[in-house]
């Protein structure tokens, strides 16, 4: 009878497969086991090669994402898409040691602990291997804001590795976020009833082959995943975070249209005589399309990031298609701002009045046509 489910996020982890299924299969004999590779349509075939390997090995199975990206989301896929009575996550890139697993799966099956965990700052835990002192020092200040959140004291909340009984995971699994890396993180913070937890000190080792799965945003997916956690059921997080785009989009289009008047204007604006309708609307005009293609580029890396375009094509069409969506809320941008700078309002607060308005606009459309998430 199935005993164990070994759930591996991957992205372009191709090279890495055939040895992780080798090691996996060392460290297991005697347990009755499947691992499920999720992956997010890597462009290198990582989801082929393990096809090619469940053909001989059924233990070997294979989820490949289509349009979406993440890797707490593809593990909560993989763990709820298996009947085994407990479930593992661990990354496919050799940095985890699948000899941790009968011990980790000795402490969950026996009853004792609701979770494991392999942590690599326990005693005993070495991260020498890893060659990344500056993730370390990072891993150390991001554990202990994690710690606060979730009110457990682990030496490694942002673990990727750890094991869980399914029915636990699945009991909660409409409510997880799936934002951002660190799924461990999120079940904690999830999970009502306080979690037995046991700690495995883990030897974290450097990467074998591929690119990291982690990229220059990872801070920004942290604090995200916080946010979700504190706020995400009053203001949904993905809105929340369009919105703070929006909100750096109006210094840039303030910024913006100081300098475009200044150039424009010249002396006039020195002195202060910028009231004319033409040069404040021409003005006005390009510092918004400037700020749209700024807003644009930040939710296309942030608030869209399980769903980024990537490529000049991609990106170009993903421009064309922004622009076209809040073609209407530029149009009322604009067209307000003008109206109110008309009839006697102070031009920034006729702007930031025309910001406001196009906002939701903006959101709802830019979702579902350029970025398709809803």
């Amino acid at each position: 009878m199935l005993q164990l489910a070994v759930i591996l996020p991957t992205y372009r982890e191709r090279a890495n497969i055939a040895p992780m299924v080798a090691r996996l299969d060392a460290a297991l004999q005697g347990v009755a086991w499947e691992a499920i590779f999720v992956d997010d349509n890597s462009p290198d075939g990582t989801a082929d090669e393990a096809r090619r390997i469940s053909l001989d090995d059924p233990r070997i199975r294979v989820i490949e994402r289509i349009g979406r990206r993440g890797l707490a989301s593809a593990a909560i896929e993989g763990m709820c898409a298996t009947a085994a009575p407990i479930v593992a996550v661990m990354d496919a890139d050799q940095q985890h040691d699948p000899a941790l697993l009968p011990q980790m799966l000795a402490a969950v099956e026996g009853g004792e602990y609701d979770l494991a965990y392999a942590s690599r700052f326990a005693e005993g835990a070495s991260t020498e291997a890893w060659g990344r002192p500056d993730r370390v020092k990072a891993s150390g200040l991001a554990n202990r804001i994690a710690n606060k959140v979730t009110g457990v004291e682990l030496s490694d909340p942002m673990s990727g590795y750890f094991m869980i009984r399914a029915d636990t995971l699945r009991a909660d699994a409409h409510r997880l976020s799936g934002v951002g890396f660190k799924i461990l993180l999120d079940i904690l913070a999830t999970v009502d009833r306080p979690l037995k937890v046991k700690e495995f000190p883990l030897h974290f080792a450097a990467r074998a082959e591929g690119e990291s799965k982690l990229d220059q945003t990872v801070v920004f997916e942290f604090l995200v995943g916080l946010y979700d956690k504190w706020l995400g059921r009053i203001i949904p997080t993905r809105f929340a975070l369009f919105g703070t785009v929006g909100a750096m989009g109006v210094v840039v289009q303030l910024g913006a249209l100081w300098v475009l008047l200044k150039l424009i204007a010249g002396e006039r604006f020195v002195y202060g005589n910028w009231s004319e309708s033409a040069t404040f609307n021409t003005a006005n005009t390009l510092a918004a399309i400037i700020a749209m293609t700024f807003n644009f580029i930040l939710n296309n890396e942030l608030t869209y990031s399980d769903k980024r375009l990537r490529g000049a094509g991609p990106i170009m069409r993903g421009w064309a298609q922004f622009a076209l969506t809040c073609s209407l809320g530029l149009l009322t941008n604009i067209g307000s701002a003008a109206v109110l700078k008309t009839i006697g309002f102070p031009a920034v607060i006729a702007v930031i009045v025309g910001i406001v308005l196009g906002s939701v606009w903006n959101f709802a459309l830019s979702s579902r046509f350029v970025w398709g998430k809803y």
